[in-house]
């Protein structure tokens, strides 16, 4: 009877431990999987974890490697030797890379050197500040070295005031060696000041190392160029979108193919994210979301041949192919997660369509709390169309309960919202404190055709909003919704729809959180500092008055305009440093929120930019998060 009693109070124990509750803590002592590649044998993955030390305020760092077949991964300290470095020129002698270059002055001492004490800025157009950075004058340069030494650097981009890698987020997809190891191929935005900040104008370069010769190899396409490769047999391949100024247009692959440029996902109706080649260079391989997921897709690659251009969908399910790394014969290495799961190694079997999970980095720790149950609904819009809602119910659902709701507004405004795992916005974390989030892919979202992707530019306070109450008047009619208890929760474009539904959400909703959120769109055009993005969505200046896309966005769509219905509590979050929504978007919103009486919240972080970078402020948000909820839902 005893060894009985120990038995079941033993099986008790362990369901008790297995259903603990995610907590802000444990999200932010999860490992972070990034893959660096394939060893040069190609045997193994060599892969970084990265987990934040919150004590320190910081990250740390260990890499290790598996074997592509799965098993034990083993930590290394010097990983860089393992892998082909892509940087070495094909005849070994030269290194490519990049270096910041003093190209303009801005400071008064660089004007008066008998000033050197001065601290003025100069400028004389815009793109004065980019991202959370001020202009310092100093540009992103592409460059080589002899290997045998790496401080001789030559600059083939010498006096430009322009960038390459790109800003701010430019990295080593911006720049690549020809196959034949005799040019240098770069993705630069060649425009500057105002011209610059007005513009997606980005093209891919060529420098001839013999001739000392650059050519701009996509003159005549007016929108971005970006992530040059080659195919296996030497054809130049890139993403391309087609309109300047639309930073969300339709992302294609361009092959260029004797001399002619073939569109391979033209026909298509979505967006590419990333491609790589097929190592027979007869099939290119890419990511793109679709159906509020993110997949791996095929598209064949005709040639000048008759033959039609097919793209196929490869994988399917809940969860986001974020990554693709490489091929090992019929198998596809990849990073793949979830909304109850940050991002592991995978490999998929194009054969026989079955996944294998190669890291296990976070297994334990989930292995200890209850998962969230992600629902995929679909709702008819007031428009009569057909929406895709996430439903995210916490661990051990009762449908006999009643759950506080929290309508999830996404930001972008044109970016997918996918089974993406988040260390900030993550519904995992939320279900567990005892929320359903309902997670709408409302207009403006890709993975849904071009059409519905594009149907939120210019209309920001239109259907996109009535999109929003469809979905959370929808989920409200379960009976294990509290309908006393919802909230209305986003960031970026998402904090915009927070202060927007304060305003005519017909006392639906009992609180509100907004982070980083647009909420007076004419200040937001005299102050951000890529003035493309507003001139396409907001559809031009304000001040043009015979404009009607632009008056009507800068009125009726305008938040600023609607505070006097404002009768709810509000938590506004703001970045000291975030220059796309400029501090004074949250100052207002706040100020507005005060001098009305409504109960609120300035939550401001002055050393982070449009996001929360730094482990313990992290930590601070979701605890302040939290804790606003507690207090007013």
């Amino acid at each position: 009877m005893k060894k009985v009693l120990l038995l079941t109070l033993t099986i008790m124990g362990l369901s008790a431990s297995a259903q603990n509750s995610m907590t802000p803590e444990m999200l932010w002592s999860l490992g972070r999987v990034s893959t660096l590649g394939i060893t040069k044998d190609g045997k193994n993955i060599v892969y970084r974890v990265s987990i934040p030390n919150v004590a320190e305020n910081k990250s740390d760092a260990k890499f290790y490697t598996i074997p592509l077949t799965g098993g034990t991964a083993t930590e290394v300290k010097e990983y860089k030797a393992l892998l082909a470095d892509k940087y070495v020129s094909p005849d070994g002698k030269l290194y490519l890379t990049s270096k910041e270059i003093k190209v303009e002055k801005v400071y008064g001492s660089d004007y008066y050197k008998d000033l050197d004490k001065s601290t003025v800025q100069i400028y004389d157009g815009l793109d004065y500040r980019h991202w959370d950075t001020w202009s310092s004058g100093l540009h992103n340069h592409v460059g080589f070295t002899p290997v045998a030494d790496k401080d001789n650097f030559t600059d083939i981009m010498p006096d430009e005031p322009y960038d390459s890698p790109q800003k701010p987020f430019g990295g080593e997809e911006d720049y690549a060696w020809s196959p034949d190891g005799k040019s240098i191929i770069y993705v630069s935005k060649k425009k500057s000041g105002t011209a610059y900040a007005t513009s997606t104008d980005t093209n891919i370069y060529e420098y001839n190392l013999a001739t000392k010769k650059t050519t701009n190899l996509t003159p005549n396409n007016p929108g971005y160029d970006t992530n040059p490769g080659y195919s296996p047999q030497g054809d130049l391949t890139w993403l391309q979108m087609k309109r300047d100024g639309y930073e969300a247009d339709k992302n294609d692959i361009i092959v260029r193919f004797k001399g002619m440029e073939i569109n391979l996902t033209a026909g298509w109706d979505g967006t590419v994210d990333s491609f790589m080649w097929s190592a027979d260079g007869k099939k290119v391989y890419f990511l793109a979301p679709i159906d509020g997921t993110k997949q791996l897709f095929e598209v064949n690659f005709p040639g000048l041949t008759k033959i039609a251009v097919t793209v196929t969908q490869i994988t399917n399910g809940d969860f986001d192919v974020n990554t693709i790394v490489g091929f090992s014969g019929n198998t596809v290495i990849a990073e793949r997660a979830d909304m109850n799961h940050a991002t592991e190694i995978y490999s998929y079997d194009l054969k026989k369509k079955t996944w294998k999970q190669l890291t296990s980095v976070n297994n334990a720790a989930y292995a200890k709390i209850g998962l969230s149950k992600t629902e995929k609904r679909y709702v008819t819009t007031t428009d009569g169309k057909k929406m895709l809602v996430w439903v995210v119910l916490p661990p051990n659902f009762d449908a006999k309960k009643k759950y506080p709701t929290l309508l999830y507004c996404q930001g972008g405004p044109q970016s997918a919202l996918t089974q993406f795992y988040s260390f900030r916005w993550n519904f995992q974390l939320m279900a567990a404190q005892g929320y359903i989030v309902v997670a709408p892919n409302r207009r403006g979202m890709p993975g849904h055709g071009v059409e519905w992707n594009e149907a939120i530019s210019k209309d920001w306070g239109g259907q996109v909003m009535n999109d929003y109450l469809s979905a959370i008047d929808a989920v409200a009619k379960e009976p294990y919704v509290d309908t006393k208890r919802l909230g209305a929760v986003g960031a970026s474009y998402g904090g915009y729809s927070v202060f927007y539904l304060a305003g005519i959400h017909n006392n639906r909703f009992k609180t509100f959180i907004a982070h980083d959120g647009v909420f007076n769109l004419q200040s937001m055009y005299g102050t951000t500092e890529e003035v493309f993005f507003t001139n396409w969505d907001s559809g031009g200046p304000y001040w043009e008055k015979d404009n009607a896309v632009a008056q009507k966005t800068y009125g009726q769509f305008n938040p600023v305009n609607m505070v006097e219905k404002w009768n709810t509590p509000i938590l506004v979050v703001q970045g000291g440093v975030d220059f796309r929504v400029p501090i004074g978007q949250g100052q207002e919103a706040f100020q507005a929120a005060q001098l009305r009486g409504i109960k609120s919240r300035f939550l401001y972080f002055p050393d982070e930019n449009h996001w929360v970078l730094k482990p313990q402020n992290a930590l601070v948000w979701q605890r302040e998060y939290f804790k606003w909820l507690k207090e007013t839902l």
